[in-house]
């Protein structure tokens, strides 16, 4: 049998069968590489030129300056600063990490700080701000800037940079209302209205800023250089876009009034809330929360352990209580309350009620504060000495109506003045607050809710937590509400919305802080008109009666604050209000329209555990008053004990 001997050489055929397949392989190896070449060179050569051309050009963003934010005459509120800040590119920073360290810590030699604060500051900030370069100090020397420059080479990624930053000239004030910037997020950079923003821009975060971002930022400008292959200019500037400032805003705000109001409320040294606002438009005067807090810890570098203390801090100072918390209001409701009754028919102005300081009703006994007994009563006044058991009587009788006809009297009136909605003040993160009427409150009944925070119990969720709600509605719920207490939950802007209505003769205004916009020069590009949001039926008797009450509580003798205002040079109506709270002081209210005879503003006040509504509250209001109105008086606080 003939064997293949495998050590032979192969054979001419063999040989050449070879010969093809790397001949074939080698064709097929040239042919990818020269079409490969082909694609690069002539398809895709004008895209790679453009890429190289690219990539000897830096484009330098150039900050544009965010608009003022200015009182109603123009005085400057919010404000920027130009200040050269030291700051550092983490990501052109060495990437050997002992060559890093030694930059670092020749750096906080130079810049007099501590090599741990240096590297705590770019670990922080990094990860807060990604995108934008670190701050490490504010408001350098300029020597520290020219020692810097010099010696470039030797502190890669570290620069001092010109920058804008908000300054607040009058501290604290309105911290609340103008709220502060940051830096854009990731999903916000896929929202239209920051269309050609980029990482590490700053927008309005919260309040005015926030609201009217579109109008105060700028957009900002470039200059395109030339660089070497380390990225460092090497050459002359290729072109620059000039940045365009923003718009200033032009506020309703009044910086008088705001500073008047904040010192009332601080010199309490509670927290609490007021608002001055124009009867007829909404435009809005002061408005203030306290306690309040500095918002310059928000411009870089941020003071994120102060943020986290303010955050921590049991009093909230950055909650706008003004507009975002929700409280019973007392006897300041009475005036809807009041209102509700005539314009349904259920009282006349002549009815009348025998105060006796208390009566029964079910198993209950329902008292005056301070089992006060004031006789007969009609309608004017109950409100000037704030007659509780008269408006249990009202809450008593609405309820009735309901039993038999489904009709909310009480809760329906207020609706319509805006309790238990937004207002559409032009400030973000409103709160909408709440009427009680028997639906609500049978649901809730109905309804467990989450027993992780309340332990397991059907819970009626508030500014101050929750309550156990073990029961449907009954007929003391709708007295408590025609008194301002139980579950109802209203603003103090919405109170004041609800005054305004009163005073201007039925029409509920849309309150609003903007009035205008204008460009660097002063001139206007824009101006805020809001119209009102409803006008609601409301008689020339009703108005009368309730308006003549108010102004007996305030001016004449037995009224709750007349010792506060007997004697004013400006005849006002308001009432005083005290709303009990569960294991707290009373809260202090107070509600007023000015001139009584004609308002044109209303001013509404509330101090927490501040007691009866007479002693924090109306002297409180009265300060404001007195600049709104250009009068003198002392202020003094009362001593009534009704509510």
């Amino acid at each position: 049998m003939f064997r293949h001997d495998e050590n032979a050489a192969p054979t001419h055929a063999q040989f050449a069968m070879r010969v093809a397949i790397l001949g074939g392989i080698g064709i097929v190896a040239f042919a990818a590489i020269f079409f490969r070449l082909w694609f690069l060179e002539v398809l895709s050569g004008e895209a790679y030129l453009k890429e190289a051309n690219a990539n000897r050009v830096r484009e330098i963003k150039i900050q544009a300056p965010r608009g003022e934010i200015l009182d109603r005459a123009g005085r400057v509120l919010v404000e920027n600063k130009t200040v050269l800040s030291l700051q550092v590119r983490a990501d052109e920073l060495p990437h050997d990490k002992q060559v890093r360290n030694k930059e670092l810590k020749k750096l906080a030699g130079v810049a007099n700080m501590s090599y741990d604060k240096v590297k705590q500051e770019i670990r922080q900030q990094t990860k807060e701000l990604p995108a934008n370069p670190v701050t490490l100090q504010q408001d350098v020397d300029k020597d520290l800037v020219y020692y810097l420059r010099e010696r470039q080479d030797e502190f890669p990624g570290v620069t001092a940079s010109q920058v804008y930053v908000r300054e607040y000239p009058n501290g604290t004030l309105g911290a609340q209302l103008f709220g502060y910037v940051s830096e854009i997020g990731p999903d916000q950079l896929k929202e239209p209205a920051y269309e050609g923003l980029e990482p590490g821009d700053r927008i309005g975060a919260t309040g005015l800023e926030a609201q009217y971002d579109p109008i105060l930022r700028g957009r900002n400008g470039a200059i395109r250089v030339q660089v070497d292959a380390s990225g460092k200019p090497s050459g002359r500037e290729l072109s620059r876009i000039e940045p365009e400032a923003g718009d200033n805003l032009k506020l309703t705000l009044d910086e008088k009034v705001q500073a008047t109001g904040e010192s009332a409320l601080a010199s309490s040294g509670l927290p609490g809330a007021f608002v001055a606002m124009n009867v007829r438009d909404g435009s809005i005067l002061g408005m203030g929360s306290a306690p309040t807090f500095d918002p310059s810890v928000f411009t870089p570098p941020v003071k994120t352990d102060v943020i986290k203390n303010l955050t921590n801090d049991e009093e909230n100072p950055l909650l706008d209580r003004a507009i975002q918390a929700g409280y019973p209001t007392g006897s300041t409701f009475k005036a809807v309350t009041g209102s509700a009754a005539l314009e349904a028919g259920l009282v006349t102005p002549e009815h009348t009620f025998n105060d006796t300081g208390s009566f029964e009703y079910g198993d209950y006994t329902w008292r005056n504060a301070g089992e006060a007994a004031n006789g007969v009563v009609d309608m004017v006044s109950a409100l000037r000495v704030s007659s509780d058991v008269f408006f249990y009587d009202i809450g008593r009788m609405a309820n009735d109506v309901y039993d038999e006809t489904g009709q909310e009297i009480i809760q329906d009136w207020a609706k319509q003045l805006g309790f238990g909605a937004l207002t559409g003040i032009d400030v973000p993160g409103e709160g909408a607050g709440l009427v009680p009427t028997p639906e609500w409150r049978d649901k809730l009944f109905k309804e467990a809710s989450s027993p992780d925070s309340c332990g397991g119990k059907q819970v009626l969720y508030g500014v101050d937590g929750c309550y156990e709600t073990d029961r449907g509605w009954s007929v003391g719920d709708n007295m408590n509400l025609a008194v301002g207490q139980g579950d109802l939950q209203a603003t103090p802007l919405q109170l004041a919305t609800a005054y305004a209505a009163i005073g201007n003769g039925g029409e509920v205004v849309r309150p609003h802080l903007g009035m205008e916009a204008e460009d660097p020069s002063g001139a206007q590009t824009q101006a805020f008109e809001p119209a009102p949001r409803r006008e609601v039926d409301l008689s020339g008797t009703t108005r009368s009666t309730i308006m003549e009450g108010l102004r007996e509580a305030a001016m004449e003798p037995g009224g709750t604050s007349y010792p506060t205002f007997g004697g004013y040079p400006v005849d006002i109506a308001g009432k005083t209000g005290t709303a009990e709270k569960t294991n707290q002081e009373d809260q202090s209210w107070y509600a007023a329209l000015a001139p009584a005879d004609d308002p044109k503003f209303v001013v509404v006040f509330t101090i927490e555990r501040g007691g009866f509504g007479a002693e924090a509250a109306a002297p409180a209001a009265c300060q404001v008053l007195n600049v709104l109105l250009d009068v003198k008086s002392q202020c003094v606080a009362g001593t009534s004990q009704t509510r």
